[in-house]
């Protein structure tokens, strides 16, 4: 009773009701005193396969399990043993939301802590089902849905919270393709929400919203969707609105290959079990696609558009061959998007997990494109390449340009549940 006597003496609905040491007074969450020197005396001025999971009681966000696929009442697995935030090999839901934030200037390194901390609680209740304390429309995350939120921080929070941010996450360098607008770029905090129900979704977003919004201000919001739940066999490969089966070549999780490829390892909080997120925004023109031919789209990219199976032969999965010939000329050309993306070196690859958008009602870049999302131990390494060689001469650029672009850190599940004090991030104040 005292735990929630003091989490309902925090922040509901933007205004604060209590000081830090009230709540650690009233026994608050993330063990009280813990969360109340956090957040000091004063606040901020205004403002996929997959079987159910189990959630451990109080459990941190972090998964090495998967997700239920069709039941509406599944919830995320929180093993903090893992050190894995959800939201990376978790199968993706249906729906996204990123929702990006801009520290305000009065956010100190503590009251940082204390929004981590309030973030984390609230993660773990929603992703269970359990009402975050002071909800006052709990029906609506009943049902949660296969929902899994991520939290992810960008230069400006790690720099803010006194630790120096490594080179590697800041912005990407800049290509020839690139129309990037200001409005998709760099911020603070990232929070990714994945989802089955768009009901479920909204709820868990407006609520995160309405926590946060003492501490930073909203930089932007993208949202996407995949295959309906149910509506193609588990584990089918995802189309972008070209009709192109988007994300063959990936990295399968839970496989050693994963592991070495996504996430980081070593000492410090930059290291074990944490990734980087890339997320670009590509907008794609429709219009103009609709004016080329069928197989002109495949050579394009190099596979078919029924099955996404490779133009040399073959299934989906099966390797592209890239030497073949017909006639004395390559079948797959040059400007080829299977040709241009394939590594050229050791260590060049990704993890993709991106989401289609669609504004009926908007038009130019904003009318249709892809949330291109990437996780990955070094993007400088290992994205960077890619990317310079289809700025170069990939085909697709004809029909695509990016015009958002930014890097976030997605720190390693805390070891302690939000009732021990742990939360997403916590690894930079230890």
């Amino acid at each position: 009773m005292g735990a929630e006597l003091g989490r309902r003496s925090l922040l509901r609905g933007g205004l604060l009701l209590a000081t830090g040491a009230a709540a650690g007074a009233a026994g608050g969450v993330a063990g009280g005193a813990a969360l109340a020197s956090s957040l000091g005396s004063s606040m901020p001025d205004g403002g996929a396969p997959g079987s159910a999971g189990s959630v451990a009681p109080g459990g941190a966000p972090g998964s090495a399990a998967t997700v239920a696929s069709g039941g509406l009442g599944a919830s995320t697995a929180a093993v903090p043993a893992a050190g894995r935030q959800p939201g990376v090999a978790t199968p993706p839901g249906a729906h996204a939301v990123y929702r990006a934030f801009l520290l305000r200037e009065g956010t100190t390194a503590a009251k940082l802590r204390g929004w981590l901390a309030l973030l984390g609680d609230d993660i773990e209740r929603l992703m269970s089902g359990r009402p975050v304390l002071g909800d006052v429309e709990p029906e609506l995350g009943e049902a949660p849905a296969s929902l899994t939120i991520t939290v992810a921080l960008g230069r400006g929070a790690v720099t803010r919270a006194g630790v120096e941010a490594p080179a590697w996450l800041a912005p990407l360098p800049a290509y020839k393709i690139d129309k990037l607008e200001e409005r998709w770029g760099e911020a603070d905090v990232l929070l990714q929400l994945t989802c089955d129900d768009p009901l479920t979704l909204a709820h868990a977003d407006r609520v995160l919203q309405r926590e946060s919004a003492p501490f930073a201000t909203v930089a932007w919001v993208q949202e996407g969707f995949r295959y309906a739940r149910g509506a193609r066999p588990d584990g089918t490969t995802m189309r972008n609105l070209f009709g192109q089966v988007d994300g063959t070549t990936n990295p399968v999780p839970g496989s050693e290959e994963f592991e070495g490829v996504v996430y980081r390892s070593g000492a410090g909080p930059f290291g074990d079990g944490s990734t980087s997120l890339v997320l670009r925004r590509i907008s794609m023109d429709l219009d103009l696609w609709d004016e080329v031919d069928r197989s002109a789209r495949e050579d394009a990219v190099g596979r078919t558009l029924k099955d996404g199976a490779p133009i040399t032969g073959g299934v989906e999965k099966d390797e592209v061959d890239l030497a073949a010939e017909k006639g004395g000329w390559p079948v797959v050309a040059d400007f080829a998007h299977v040709r241009r993306a394939r590594p050229a070196a050791a260590g060049e690859k990704i993890y993709r997990r991106g989401f289609n958008y669609n504004n009926p009602g908007a038009s130019g870049a904003d009318r249709a494109g892809l949330l291109f999302v990437s996780f990955q131990a070094d993007p400088v390494k290992q994205f960077h390449p890619i990317q310079a060689r289809l700025a170069e001469l990939d085909m697709m650029n004809e029909w695509t340009t990016p015009v958002g672009s930014c890097v976030f850190w997605v720190p390693p599940a805390s070891a302690r549940t939000a009732a021990e004090g742990g939360f997403p991030g916590d690894v930079l104040f230890a």
